[in-house]
């Protein structure tokens, strides 16, 4: 910080960066000016009639060019101590109005929400309709998608004829868009598509655990995990073709543990063979609406982007906004200016130049 007597408090720079508490104060400089114009309007004869009589005994005198020289030199050394006053009284109006550096810092705290994402890797997902295929196209919005989210936990499911948990929830980003970029087709050797025990997969990873009544410290550890939301995102291109739980039943279970599902259909039909390869949109439709979620169809990589950007906006976590105000008051600085000029002001009053300089 810059010492009070230093110019750099008078830089205009400086002094957009001020708030005064009490704007009022300012005003009332413009006032000062307004009676020094009628300090002089009232004083303006007696001045002329002293102008006129020194111009009179000037000429009487004769003077040299170095008189009249010394003349004009007083002539503007009297207006000094009006000016002295002026400034004085402006800076200490100027201390007054209280000028302030208010520097805010934002703290923006959130929750975030737990996310397991559900992606079948069976072999139907190596068809090329989103290119290069449906798991590439998958795979890489499922990662941009990740980079969208803050302060979430995102965990991670594969499925094809069985169902496996690939990553836990974690906040470690660049974890899980690791194991996304490892996703294969080859991962799981079980034919089939088990939608239900994928789902059956995330609702454990989901799940509160049981926490005893006695354990109070655990019982507060867990309190804020417990409010959080709760979403699965599941997508997959076929049918329910295997596995041990029936998809509705598992739905209902994620809508008693409070868990909202939504079910992501991927790719267009293939014709093969004249057999038309189709997604079973009605148990993805059945069991997002179970879960109090939403389905959605993406038959290219564009609206598949625009899925996981629906899903984006509609599960935001709320974030609370702390604004701290560091406040830093500056009026002593112009206080201290103002006592110097009307000091200076005083000095001239009662120095020799103290009746030249008068009116």
């Amino acid at each position: 910080m810059e010492p009070w007597y230093s110019l750099h408090w008078f830089d205009p720079a400086q002094w957009q960066q001020f708030r005064a508490v009490y704007p009022l104060a300012l005003a009332f400089i413009p006032a000062i000016l307004l009676l020094f114009a009628l300090r002089y309007y009232l004083y303006r004869k007696t001045q002329q009639r002293l102008t006129l009589s020194l111009t009179q005994l000037d000429r009487s005198r004769n003077p040299n060019e170095h008189t009249r020289s010394y003349w004009s030199w007083l002539s503007w050394l009297r207006y000094l101590l009006p000016v002295s006053v002026f400034i004085g009284t402006g800076l200490l109006l100027v201390a007054l109005a209280r000028p302030q550096v208010i520097r805010e810092q934002r703290d923006e705290q959130s929750e975030g929400i737990d996310i397991m994402l559900a992606i079948d890797v069976s072999e139907s997902m190596r068809e090329a309709d989103l290119p290069p295929t449906r798991l590439a196209a998958a795979r890489r919005v499922a990662q941009l998608f990740i980079n969208g989210r803050r302060n979430d936990r995102i965990g991670l499911v594969v499925f094809a004829g069985e169902a496996f948990s690939l990553c836990p929830l974690t906040t470690d980003y660049g974890l899980l868009k690791q194991y996304l970029n490892d996703l294969d087709t080859q991962m799981i050797s079980t034919s089939g598509t088990a939608i239900g025990d994928a789902l059956a997969r995330c609702i454990n990873r989901m799940r509160d655990r049981s926490v005893s009544p006695v354990d109070t410290s655990q019982v507060q550890a867990t309190e804020s995990v417990k409010g959080r939301s709760k979403i699965i995102i599941l997508l997959s291109d076929g049918d329910n073709t295997a596995g041990n739980l029936d998809p509705v039943t598992a739905a209902r279970l994620a809508k008693a543990f409070s868990i909202r599902l939504y079910t992501i259909a991927v790719g267009r039909p293939v014709i093969s063979d004249s057999t038309a390869v189709t997604v079973d949109e009605g148990i993805l439709k059945t069991i997002a609406t179970i879960g109090n979620g939403s389905f959605f169809r993406a038959t290219d990589a564009k609206r598949l982007r625009t899925v996981f950007a629906q899903i984006d906006r509609l599960e935001k976590a709320p974030v609370r906004v702390r604004i701290y105000e560091d406040v830093q008051d500056y009026y002593r600085i112009y206080l201290y200016w103002g006592i110097v000029f009307l000091l200076f002001a005083l000095a001239l009053k009662t120095t020799i130049f103290g009746n030249i300089l008068e009116d």
